[in-house]
């Protein structure tokens, strides 16, 4: 098969043609009509997650077509529509038995535990468990915008934000992540404040639903601008992007009692940055992280999906081929391209 291969941190990816995968007994070969090309994808090439081995291929937001099905399998056959969650659940750990696959303890991952989805086919185990079916009236490129970005945002503005109508939610960073977050709360009725100091991307949350919208260049404060709109803070704020500075000026963006999520990675030098933790008990503040989305979640989403609540299909910027997704993907981390890259020619 076709892949995207890099075989250094940093390194200029190449396509190669390498040993197409065979299923797992527990576990199917997808072949692959989309896949998104993520800030996460960027930071592994970096050679900020320790679970890669080289030579490696990205790529874990993706929608394909079921080809080969290992033998223990029994919920899919050669065929079917699929995506998958970018966390993997072992079906054996305690998470696992509590319906958190994504913070399973054995947690694989494809495009980081083991080799991705900028290539023609991807191998996914425990299928059974983590496989998704996907509704026939979704395109593939909209099924694979959903990849890490959307189903993160769902499960941190829903589960872990637990966004109600009417609140005032901050979005910090308007990538796909914060797009999608800016879409879902709308939809639950907020009040959202969509934070870039990018013109598009904020032209672009407008359309996603985006009340307010606030261009955090030229030394804006950020939080005092914030409580001036919401009138003392946001009930709920996200860090969407993953830096020092928007996690702390999400933080003391918050009203009292607020809720932080921390949605965006943070790696490398902004791994352990500097937190207002005086704020965060004077004013009784949640801190919490989101990290994907379990398999059994996508009912819920693709419920508002249906009803016309969610149109991730706007959040897709643009499509490429495999041999255009080197470029794609050693530039993501110059925010260029607003809205999510997916590749669908392979």
């Amino acid at each position: 098969m076709k892949a995207l291969v890099y075989e250094r941190f940093g390194g200029e990816p190449r396509v190669m043609t390498v040993a197409d995968p065979a299923p797992e007994r527990k576990g199917v070969v997808v072949r692959v009509e989309a896949s998104g090309v993520c800030r996460s994808d960027w930071h592994g090439w970096m050679g900020h997650d320790p679970d890669i081995a080289l030579p490696h291929v990205p790529g874990h937001e993706l929608a394909g077509v079921v080809e080969a099905v290992g033998a223990d399998v029994t919920r899919w056959t050669a065929g079917d529509r699929v995506t998958v969650p970018f966390v993997s659940g072992c079906g054996a750990c305690g998470e696992c038995a509590s319906g958190n696959e994504q913070v399973c303890h054995n947690q694989s991952q494809p495009g980081f535990t083991h080799w991705g989805s900028f290539a023609e086919y991807v191998s996914l185990d425990q299928a059974d468990l983590n496989v998704v079916a996907l509704p026939e009236t979704m395109a593939f490129e909209t099924a694979a915008s959903l990849g890490c970005r959307f189903v993160t945002s769902f499960r941190a503005v829903v589960d872990q934000g637990r966004v109600g109508a009417g609140e005032f939610v901050a979005v910090h960073g308007c990538g796909g992540v914060g797009l999608s977050a800016v879409m879902i709360a709308s939809a639950l009725g907020a009040r959202v404040i969509a934070v870039d100091i990018s013109p598009d991307a904020l032209a672009l949350a407008k359309t996603c639903g985006a009340e307010f919208l606030l261009d955090a260049r030229g030394g804006v404060e950020v939080a005092a601008a914030i409580a001036e709109i919401s009138s003392g803070g946001a009930h709920v704020s996200l860090d969407a992007l993953g830096s020092g500075v928007t996690c702390r000026n999400s933080i003391l963006s918050l009203r009292p009692r607020g809720r932080h999520v921390q949605v965006g990675l943070l790696a490398g030098g902004e791994a352990d940055p500097s937190l207002p933790m005086g704020v965060v008990i004077a004013k009784e503040l949640e801190l919490v992280g989101s990290h994907g989305m379990q398999a059994h979640r996508y009912g819920a989403m693709f419920e508002m999906i249906a009803r016309g609540m969610l149109r991730p299909e706007l959040l897709v910027g643009r499509t490429i081929r495999l041999d255009e997704a080197g470029a794609a993907l050693t530039a993501m981390d110059a925010f260029g391209v607003a809205g999510v890259t997916v590749i669908n020619q392979f």
